[in-house]
């Protein structure tokens, strides 16, 4: 292992401070990180005596590394000791130097501990056992009170097993009318939404409950349900889609229920906040791609019913700089295309092929796929969808797909599309409709 260069490898000149007059206003070589060579903001104190910053300490441990970058002593604890009366020094040379330029470094917050995070988690599942919701909150406040204080408290809450235990407790609540639990619930659910990303597949799976489902179906359904309740219900439903090993499970749970397209579409058609509607058409998508039974037929057909394919055309068009919009909108309308009467909604707008064709190479690499999909779909299964492509440049467009690169399957569509087209090309292709510019490559 390496060891870490120290303030003595520095250049004199960078243990100073430029300051007006071009004079310099040297910096006690004691108040610098060994690692990073800045004035320390929160010293702390190794096993071995060394005294670093702590991002800077930190950030050599994560890395892998088990000695102390000064000494090149193997550590026999990896714990940080706060170095207090060192900062209030560095403190006190601050406030002695604020005529010159130089600002008083705050004073921080010791950061929690992996103790106090596991005592309050104990608390918090043992209150949860008993149904006691008010000492549940208690401990969801303090979590949140810490959390709200740095990101490394946030990091460490969720790597002690946090969205687990609180995932436990949801179900628990639950499972008793959710319109009593409503409130405690929703705690549990703003503090589970920002733990998602950084927990495990086993704390999604806690979540899979039908009767977890059921309340999180209740707060979208709600009328009397606030919007940030309504955003984490959909963010705990698509990490549940997206990453539990229980999905599919949890998409028959979501199928079930009757009206599950009006409040999704009713989401997309009446907007409450952007980020309320790509988690609608996120998880659209995730139950069209999921599930392959009755329930995702009808839902399907329900949504083609709603007119979502006229709605979806006009999403495309009116968020061309909102690429993840455009993807989802098309991944959903390629899905829809699989049933005869999505189908014949794509066919029957005007909108349909232009639409399609324009995006082919102008988004992603998703976006060309599922635009490609489309018109390989509805060509198959009527000739007008063919001459149409053939009178907006997608001949070339496929073939610059080809040239470019793409994936085996739309590779696969791409030239049965363009063999369907080529009888047609004589009569009815146009190649002054085309504009290349900004193509750009699929992968």
């Amino acid at each position: 292992m390496s060891k870490s260069k120290s303030h003595h490898d520095k250049p004199h000149d960078e243990d100073s401070i430029s300051i007006a007059g071009g004079e310099a206003l040297i910096v006690p070589t004691h108040f610098r990180c060994p690692i990073s060579l800045d004035l320390m903001s929160d010293p702390v104190t190794l096993s071995s005596g060394i005294s670093y910053d702590r991002d800077g300490i930190e950030t050599w441990l994560k890395a892998g590394n088990f000695t102390c970058p000064v000494t090149n002593q193997v550590l026999m604890s990896f714990d940080l000791v706060p170095n207090h009366a060192l900062r209030r020094m560095i403190q006190d040379w601050c406030v002695q130097n604020l005529r010159f330029g130089v600002e008083r470094i705050p004073t921080p917050r010791v950061p929690v501990s992996g103790d106090e995070i596991a005592a309050v988690l104990a608390r918090l599942e043992s209150a949860a056992k008993r149904l006691d919701e008010y000492d549940c909150r208690e401990c969801l406040r303090k979590m949140t009170s810490w959390g709200n204080e740095s990101e490394r408290n946030r990091i460490s809450i969720a790597s002690n097993g946090a969205a687990g235990v609180l995932a436990a407790a949801f179900d628990g609540f639950a499972r008793e009318t959710v319109e009593k639990r409503a409130v405690v619930l929703e705690e549990l659910l703003s503090s589970m939404s920002w733990m998602f990303t950084m927990s495990s597949r086993a704390a999604r799976d806690r979540l899979a409950s039908a009767e977890s489902v059921k309340a999180l179906l209740w707060f979208l359904k709600s009328n009397g349900s606030r919007i940030a309740a309504k955003q984490n219900s959909l963010i705990a439903l698509r990490e549940l889609l997206l990453a539990s090993s229980k999905r599919e499970r949890v998409a028959e749970s979501m199928l079930e229920i009757e009206d599950l397209h009006q409040i999704l579409f009713g989401f997309l058609r009446s907007p409450i906040s952007p980020a309320i509607t790509k988690l609608s058409l996120t998880l659209i998508f995730q139950l069209l791609q999921i599930s392959t039974s009755k329930s995702s037929d009808r839902f399907k057909s329900s949504l083609i019913d709603a007119d979502l394919v006229s709605f979806l055309l006009e999403t495309i068009i009116s968020s061309s700089k909102e690429r993840s919009v455009s993807e989802k909108a098309l991944g959903i309308l390629d899905k829809l295309c699989d049933d005869s009467k999505g189908r014949a909604a794509a066919s029957g707008n005007s909108l349909t092929v232009p639409l399609l064709v324009k995006k082919i190479l102008r988004i992603s690499a998703a976006a060309t796929e599922f635009s490609v999909s489309v018109i390989w779909k509805l060509g198959r299964c009527d000739q007008r969808a063919l001459v149409e492509g053939l009178q907006v440049g997608a001949f070339q467009k496929l073939v610059l797909v080809l040239q470019l690169g793409c994936g085996e399957e739309t590779k696969e569509k791409a030239t049965a599309t363009l063999k369907m087209m080529n009888p047609f090309r004589n009569e009815f292709e146009c190649t002054e409709s085309l504009d290349f510019k900004n193509l750009k490559r699929s992968f």
